[in-house]
């Protein structure tokens, strides 16, 4: 959060991919028998892999071991390879274009960081294009090569970097769901993801936040198989601090190693930004990283439960003391349903409700902040016909978002309760509301040892000649 954001370029009506919510000829994924017990909150396989995470694949040698247990989710050759191909060669095309002929917003925010650290300038104490860096003072650090880099040639260097996060991001979630797609269909998520605002916002400001998701699902991936993590969660929390959430997720699972390594992690980034810059460190640890008046909070892209409080009151002075009870509320039981599900095995479900629960506990959560919408969609798509209309209701939510057709420029239109122009202008947050109540239902099912009435698999999605093929 660089300060107040500027209104993305409107996609317009983009149609829903009906090969997400429906079967379609060109996706498959071999299928195993349902379970529908209370605690498979996973597929079977999924789960048998988390519990012997060092067993071989049964289709290949050790370099397949991590992703033992997973079934193949493959394109149709001849059917899907040309589209995908197409749709990457077009959204690279974009991107780039896009990096030459335009200076992302924050990214010449993060520029400007890694220049205040290298020349010793007060990080907290200038501005560009009127706005402040708010990111802690280890991100200053990180951004610190981005500075050295050419500014056009770092700009695009930016946006395909932000593109493989987000390629990173999708093939992790799939496989956090018990699939092991091939590159097809980690091309097809990609691209279609960026149909959501949250994705193409992040592009259009050259935003972080891909990067920082791939980052944390990469832990929750290894941790999930048994396997030693905690550093890039810890690291994602040092830029950017709404990731730190996932810190006590991983103590309540009882990973316990993980969330050391994650807290030493977070820790050891500070000292190392304090060393860089002990002045600005102080600083930002002792009156800013909570001053929500250096960013605006009460602008539209901000769609956190303390924004939609201060438009409804009226302003910020307006909202007391009383307002702290609500993301300590959030929090704990966000963190609750988290761990339940994480206990389960189901950790896509534990990520999805961590990401958005952290969404709802931040005052600011800008709307390029609601990336974590992606592993939420296919946590819905895995359930039953209901879930994934609401999946697929869901997507058209975060494709049009509607707050950016409501007031959002100051004045009396802007602030008060207007009934459904509210629900439009807080959109997002009454999403992630839902869906937080949505998993905690589900994780009350499986605390009482209940069926959830809902596969636990995702929707089938191919042709079932495809389904022992796997493509490479």
């Amino acid at each position: 959060m660089c300060g107040r954001l500027v209104k993305p370029p409107t996609s317009g009506m983009l149609r829903w991919c009906a090969g997400v919510c429906a079967q379609t000829p060109l996706l498959d994924a071999t299928r195993g028998p349902a379970d529908d017990s209370a605690s498979a909150c996973v597929p079977a396989g999924a789960k048998a892999a988390a519990r012997h995470p060092r067993q071989q694949s049964p289709s290949g040698p050790s370099a397949h071991a991590e992703d033992a247990g997973l079934r193949p989710l493959t394109l149709d050759r001849h059917l899907g390879t040309p589209a995908v191909v197409a749709g990457l060669a077009l959204a690279v095309a974009l991107l780039v274009s896009f990096a030459v002929l335009v200076n992302p917003f924050d990214f010449s925010v993060y520029r400007w960081g890694g220049e205040a650290v290298t020349h010793g300038l007060e990080l907290y104490g200038g501005k560009v294009a009127a706005h402040w860096f708010t990111y802690p003072p280890f991100a200053a650090v990180v951004f610190i090569p981005v500075e050295a880099i050419p500014d056009v040639a770092g700009r695009v260097a930016w946006e395909l970097l932000s593109l493989l996060g987000l390629a990173g991001a999708s093939t992790l979630t799939m496989k956090l769901a018990g699939y092991r797609p091939n590159w097809q269909v980690i091309v097809a998520v990609t691209v279609v993801s960026i149909t959501l605002e949250p994705v193409y916002h992040t592009f259009y400001l050259g935003q972080i936040n891909l990067l920082l998701m791939a980052l944390v699902l990469a832990d929750i991936w290894r941790t999930s198989r048994g396997r030693p993590a905690g550093i890039g969660i810890g690291v994602a929390a040092a830029i950017k601090l709404t990731p730190l959430i996932f810190i006590p997720l991983l103590f309540l699972a009882r990973r316990t190693r993980d969330g050391i390594t994650a807290t030493v992690a977070f820790l050891g980034c500070g000292v190392l930004g304090y060393l860089t810059g002990p002045g600005d460190s102080r600083l930002y640890w002792h009156e800013l990283f909570d001053d929500t008046l250096r960013v605006g909070a009460s602008y539209i892209s901000n769609q956190s439960p303390y924004a939609a409080a201060i438009r409804i009151a009226g302003g910020p002075q307006f909202v007391g003391l009383w307002y702290d009870a609500i993301p300590v509320v959030l929090g704990i039981v966000g963190l609750i349903v988290a761990a339940v599900l994480a206990r389960s095995d189901d950790w896509l479900g534990a990520a999805a409700t961590t990401g958005i629960t952290g969404l709802l506990v931040s005052p600011i959560s800008w709307t390029h902040h609601w990336v974590w919408i992606l592993p939420a969609l296919v946590v819905m798509l895995r359930g039953g016909s209901r879930s994934r209309i609401a999946a697929a209701l869901t997507y058209l939510l975060f494709v049009i978002a509607p707050m950016w057709f409501t007031p959002y420029h100051g004045g009396p239109a802007e602030f008060g309760f207007h009934w459904l122009a509210t629900a439009f202008a807080n959109s997002y947050l009454i999403a992630g509301l839902a869906f937080l109540g949505y998993m905690g239902w589900r994780a009350y099912l499986v605390a009482r040892g209940r069926s959830t009435g809902e596969p636990t698999e995702p929707a089938r999605l191919a042709e079932p000649a495809a389904a022992s093929r796997v493509d490479a």
